[in-house]
């Protein structure tokens, strides 16, 4: 549960009051470092404006999509959205980050090497934001990605976990905001955030800007 670039030198014995009553302090600095790992923005946010929503999910069934039970942090396997309102409701804090994305660049094809980096950028920032709570003391934060983290990391192999075998990025492979039923375009309105829905059957002009997000849980 950790990623090198923030294993600390020293690692402190977990003291749960203490790490509450520093909880938003600590937010604050994870959200600084998510932009120093590469986010082009990112906020601490209470975790109730962290929005579950039963059609997130229910999107990657009608019309369905083609990674849809290939992948174990995929549907049907994901976080049900009664198991994500119940975690959610037992955390104080979140992560919410974006990494901004030229919309033709989201509209090439899964196995496109820039479009596959940024999604990558993303659960590696998920990793180290991870790690850092982790090591703070907060060992229960959890975290959110985006896009299938089979496409994303493993390619055209097949999901490891699937066949009963050890994930081959235990420490980036999670699943993704919208496996998990959260919602992304909510989330990102609350803070601020210009997001564009962007289908494949648009041209690279229709939206303003892109950007694939992440999120952590924080606790």
């Amino acid at each position: 549960m950790c990623a090198e670039s923030c294993v600390p030198d020293k690692v402190a014995k977990v003291d749960h009051p203490m790490a509450q009553a520093k909880l938003a302090i600590d937010a604050g600095r994870y959200a600084e470092l998510a932009v120093s790992l590469g986010a082009s923005a990112a906020s601490a946010i209470p975790a109730s404006d962290v929005v579950v929503d039963d059609r997130v999910a229910f999107k990657c069934r009608i019309p369905k999509c083609w990674e849809y039970g290939i992948c174990a942090n995929c549907p049907p396997h994901s976080p049900s959205p009664d198991e994500m309102r119940h975690l959610v409701g037992q955390f104080e804090q979140a992560i919410a980050f974006k990494i901004d994305v030229a919309p033709e660049v989201l509209l090439r094809d899964r196995d496109d090497k820039e479009r596959v980096g940024a999604y990558r950028k993303v659960f590696e920032i998920v990793g180290g934001i991870e790690a850092a709570a982790f090591y703070d003391g907060h060992y229960l934060s959890v975290g959110f990605g985006a896009g299938s983290c089979k496409t994303v990391l493993c390619g055209k192999q097949d999901c490891a976990v699937l066949k009963l075998q050890e994930c081959r990025q235990p420490l980036k492979a999670r699943p993704s905001m919208e496996a998990s039923s959260l919602n992304a375009f909510l989330i990102a309105e609350k803070l601020g955030w210009a997001m564009y829905p962007i289908g494949r059957s648009m041209g690279p002009d229709c939206a303003g800007s892109g950007a694939v997000m992440g999120l952590v849980l924080i606790g």
